[in-house]
């Protein structure tokens, strides 16, 4: 491997661990909140594609940046008041099942609505190129796009958890949500707005990742597996370590995929059958088990 092809292959998988952790950000803080993993979590994010291809024609894909996130937001945010608060109560199985079941409503929706075969959802010009060349190799701005757009993700994240009012709310409603309820704060509301953010930030990875890759009905079912794979290596519920193993499995897949490894599409399962054994709790996880 050349340094050219090594330093490209850093690049690409750094980019596409970014991809992963806009994706795992979310569902860890759904469920660090709320204890629900969302089996429908890489739906929105195909959702998020689909809805962003159909908006930038009419609005251009800078306006479809904005707009399909907060749809999905919408959704996201409707379905948490009106289906998964009802099945509460009954347990995380119900839960389970509640977000099994959209996750398939939304792939049938999705190909009622926009047919069975990949769409041609192309990068804005803007986007199109390599942003350099190193030695014969290039390095495409849409990759470094999604790397600045998870970046700033990341930053506004840490930076409303951590400093807004909002962010204290959401962490008191985590950590001591009988308290938060009783000083007269709204915790249901605030779930709500949660599983909303997380549905929205895995629109995002959406909008930016399905012109780079691909927007086809299979790219749900693609991807949540890693995503899942990602939540468990880093910690259920660590954001932090949500990152590390993102990043992990991004350079990964990439560099064993350059390599021409056959096994490259099982790495990532045998990295999680790892952890589970000798470190149960993952990577930067609070308890074992």
């Amino acid at each position: 491997m050349t340094l050219a092809v090594f330093t490209i292959s850093l690049l690409n998988g750094l980019s596409y661990g970014l991809l992963l952790f806009m994706l795992s950000a979310g569902l860890t803080l759904i469920f660090s909140m709320m204890g629900v993993l969302n089996f429908a979590h890489a739906s929105f994010y195909m959702l998020g594609a689909y809805l962003a291809c159909s908006l930038a024609q009419v609005i251009g894909f800078w306006g479809a940046l904005l707009v399909a996130p907060l749809l999905v937001f919408a959704l996201g945010a409707a379905f948490e008041r009106f289906c998964l608060r009802r099945v509460h109560a009954f347990g995380h199985v119900a839960e389970l099942l509640v977000t099994f079941g959209l996750s398939y409503l939304l792939f049938e929706a999705v190909q009622l609505i926009w047919g069975r075969q990949a769409l041609a959802y192309a990068l804005p010009p803007a986007l199109q190129g390599p942003l350099f060349s190193l030695y014969g190799a290039q390095f495409p701005r849409s990759r470094a796009f999604i790397m600045l757009v998870s970046v700033a993700m990341l930053a506004g994240l840490w930076g409303l958890l951590k400093y807004s009012r909002i962010g204290l709310v959401i962490q008191a409603a985590l950590t001591h949500p009988d308290m938060a309820q009783a000083l007269g704060h709204n915790v249901p509301r605030v779930f709500t707005l949660v599983f909303g953010g997380g549905a929205a930030l895995a629109a995002l990875a959406g909008v930016v990742g399905g012109n780079t890759f691909i927007t086809e009905p299979g790219m749900a079912a693609a991807l949540g597996p890693v995503i899942f794979v990602v939540v468990v290596v880093g910690g259920l519920g660590s954001l932090g370590g949500a990152f590390l193993a993102s990043l992990l499995m991004g350079l990964m897949q990439t560099f064993a995929v350059t390599l021409g490894w056959v096994f490259a599409p099982v790495l990532p399962f045998l990295l999680l059958v790892l952890v589970l054994v000798f470190r149960p709790r993952g990577l930067l996880g609070a308890r074992d088990g």
